[in-house]
């Protein structure tokens, strides 16, 4: 069976100055919040053209934090497509408020802007409800339309986040997503485009009062001295040997973005005739966190890839909306249409910065003939 994400060809691609980075950080000690720690921070808010970045435990928490900067409270509202991972929307569950899920574009995924100015106005007008902030997911590793999503949580007065757990490095007109977002979160999960060997996340900024109340929050709530502390936070941190590892898988990362999207044409030229292949948005670079395809008989051409020694997966079979948990809460003005099809007929094929020659060959041999 083909890998469906080659971490291997990464990791001997720089094991010597990963095993390098890793002996400096046991050797010197500083095992939270080393001097690693700092040296990411700036090159991630370099990277995605930011005045601030901070790292935290997760991809989970990078969400969580803004929300607990905002005082995010029962009543409040916040937008997010049901098209996710489950992080999007349990953080505003944490906090006891409403989440209000939107459907997606049905050529991107990513979070549908006529859904969202609905869903919005609906809200203001429900009793008990306060518009708050908006989660728009950056799905698949492709940006979400920021220009309307951004023009409609101005009109309204709401916060945005750019969820790209999936989608760090992703460009739409040259800008990264915080270039309109109030804030762009980032997972380091491991197979995510730029993933470390654990848990970890991050988010960057261009608004300075958040960056200091994240980086009080993310550490327990405190102030500037030790052990003093201005308010409840967290324990979110990064510990220095994750932040040596991604030092050194971001000194690469531009180069693997572009082969990504290599891959990405090739799939296209290679079964783009028979299948729904992916839409990137018009003037967006997308990192391809996953290539997903949609077909009409899953179950079996799943099948029939597995027969063949090609691995798929499917994000997502079961929406946000349709999870027990999540039944309870509201969702956009005319349902969620696109997203309920979608979760019927997509699938996920090997992706990676290393998927080349006759391995991705063999997944376009295999779509052909299993179509």
């Amino acid at each position: 069976m083909l890998p469906f994400i080659d971490l291997a060809a990464q990791r001997a691609r720089i094991q010597d100055r990963l095993d390098a980075a890793i002996a400096r950080v046991v050797a010197d000690g500083k095992y939270i919040f080393g001097p690693e720690v700092t040296e990411l921070e700036s090159q991630l808010k370099a990277f995605g053209q930011t005045e601030h970045a901070l790292t935290c435990a997760n991809g989970t928490d990078a969400i969580a934090l803004p929300l607990m900067a905002w005082k995010l409270r029962p009543g409040d509202a916040v937008f997010a497509p049901s098209f996710t991972f489950a992080s999007t929307a349990e953080v505003v569950a944490w906090l006891g408020a409403t989440v209000v899920f939107v459907d997606i574009d049905p050529d991107t995924y990513c979070m549908d802007p006529a859904s969202l100015e609905r869903a919005i106005e609906w809200a203001k007008t429900e009793p008990g409800l306060t518009p708050r902030a908006v989660i728009a997911v950056d799905l698949f590793g492709q940006p979400a339309d920021y220009p309307a999503i951004s023009a409609i949580t101005r009109a309204h007065g709401l916060k945005l986040i750019a969820d790209s757990a999936q989608g760090f490095g992703c460009t739409l007109n040259g800008q990264h997503p915080a270039h309109w977002a109030d804030i762009a979160t980032i997972s380091f999960y491991p197979a995510k485009p730029l993933g470390c060997y654990g848990d970890g996340g991050a988010v960057v900024t261009n608004d300075g009062e958040l960056a200091v109340l994240f980086s009080s929050l993310r550490n327990h709530g405190q102030g500037e001295e030790r052990y003093a502390y201005d308010r409840i936070g967290m324990n979110s941190r990064l510990d220095t040997i994750q932040a040596a590892i991604l030092l050194e898988k971001l000194a690469i990362f531009p180069d693997e973005i572009k082969a990504r999207n290599t891959a990405a044409d090739a799939y296209a030229a290679g079964f783009g005739d028979v299948v729904k292949a992916p839409v990137v948005i018009e003037g967006g670079v997308s990192t391809w966190a996953q290539y997903t395809i949609e077909v009409d008989d899953r179950d079996a051409f799943r099948a029939r890839l597995a027969e063949k020694g090609v691995p798929t997966a499917v994000y997502y079979p079961v929406p946000m909306h349709v999870q027990e948990p999540y039944k309870r809460y509201p969702l956009a003005p005319g349902d969620l249409p696109v997203t309920e099809r979608a979760m019927a007929r997509v699938v996920s094929l090997p992706m990676d910065a290393y998927l080349a020659g006759d391995r991705q060959d063999q997944v376009i041999a295999a779509v052909r003939a299993s179509l």
